[in-house]
């Protein structure tokens, strides 16, 4: 059986036949995204938003609230931003090492919010004025979090990696313009500048933010890496920074002082990955956006609350 890039020799020696993979959702409904509040002006591949109700379980299972709660691949931002929008006593921590994607949260989370959410309210989008914008350079961080944004909107399922293809027909044949929404996004923006003082923002690499953090108690973490284990072609296609060593990130949530819980894949590669660092996994359905039903894995120390 193929194992996740960089498994340890320590874990060579566990049986990985062993761990199968897990069939204990039938019972268990799909989370409707639309009953979930919608606040990341981002439409991010592998996005989090059917997670939130699970989120609010976890964090109301924890025995002492996290005076911290920190998320090291941030990405579209769903689950801080819902964290920080729904406990407000709680500090957030968004880290991201894509640049496009943090100039985006460095604008809405610095100065520059409300230029932003205008310069979205009155932009005229045509594939004229898409490929004209897109392809000038920037000339500071905002616009590049402008240029961002548009291309996340335009481009096919929202995927920011190079040499991904627009939107053609879109939704009811509106094209580029079927996932524009300049309102909604104007408010959306606006909305999290409003409690930005809850929010830190960190644009670097997760693993390092995890290690640095690690003996702190007070932290809640929440792991959603690139899905590039055990093959997964996935995350090299859908982001620009994709190079996760998985392994010593098992590793490092293992050393973490405070509760985390990860999401992955459901394979047997990730479930022999958490069996080998003594982790707990519980697998909950899901829908892509094709709507296929799916699993994905939880891990944790204790999925009792699940």
């Amino acid at each position: 059986m193929e194992r996740p890039t960089g498994a340890t020799a320590n874990c060579a020696h566990e049986p990985v036949y062993q761990y199968s993979l897990f069939d204990d959702t039938r019972q268990e409904a799909i989370v409707n995204v639309a009953s979930v509040p919608q606040r990341s002006p981002f439409r991010y591949p592998g996005g989090k938003t059917w997670f939130v109700p699970r989120l609010r379980q976890w964090l109301a299972s924890l025995p002492e609230k996290p005076c911290e709660f920190i998320e090291p691949f941030a990405g579209g931002g769903i689950i801080s931003l819902t964290a920080a929008f729904e406990n407000p006593s709680l500090r957030v921590t968004m880290v991201e090492l894509d640049a496009d994607v943090a100039a985006v949260w460095q604008t809405i989370l610095g100065s520059d919010a409300n230029w932003l959410a205008d310069r979205i309210a009155h932009f005229h989008l045509t594939p004229e004025t898409v490929q004209e914008e897109i392809t000038r350079i920037p000339r500071d961080t905002r616009e590049r979090a402008f240029q961002t944004l548009l291309r996340n909107r335009v481009n096919r399922g929202g995927i920011l990696a190079p040499g991904t293809g627009r939107l053609k027909n879109g939704e009811n044949g509106k094209g580029i313009a079927s996932r524009w929404y300049p309102q909604t996004l104007r408010t959306r923006i606006n909305n999290i500048a409003l409690i930005k003082d809850r929010i830190r923002f960190i644009h670097g690499d997760g693993l390092q933010v995890l290690r640095a953090n690690a003996e702190r108690a007070d932290v809640a973490y929440f792991i959603d890496p690139p899905y590039t284990a055990g093959g997964k072609k996935a995350g090299t296609r859908l982001y620009a920074h994709n190079e996760v060593d998985h392994e010593e990130l098992f590793r490092i949530a293992t050393t973490l002082a405070g509760d985390f819980l990860m999401t992955y894949d459901n394979t047997e590669d990730i479930a022999s990955l958490a069996a080998c660092h003594h982790l707990t996994t519980h697998a909950i359905p899901m829908k892509n956006t094709h709507h296929a039903r799916m699993q994905e894995l939880l891990i944790g120390r204790n999925l009792n609350w699940v």
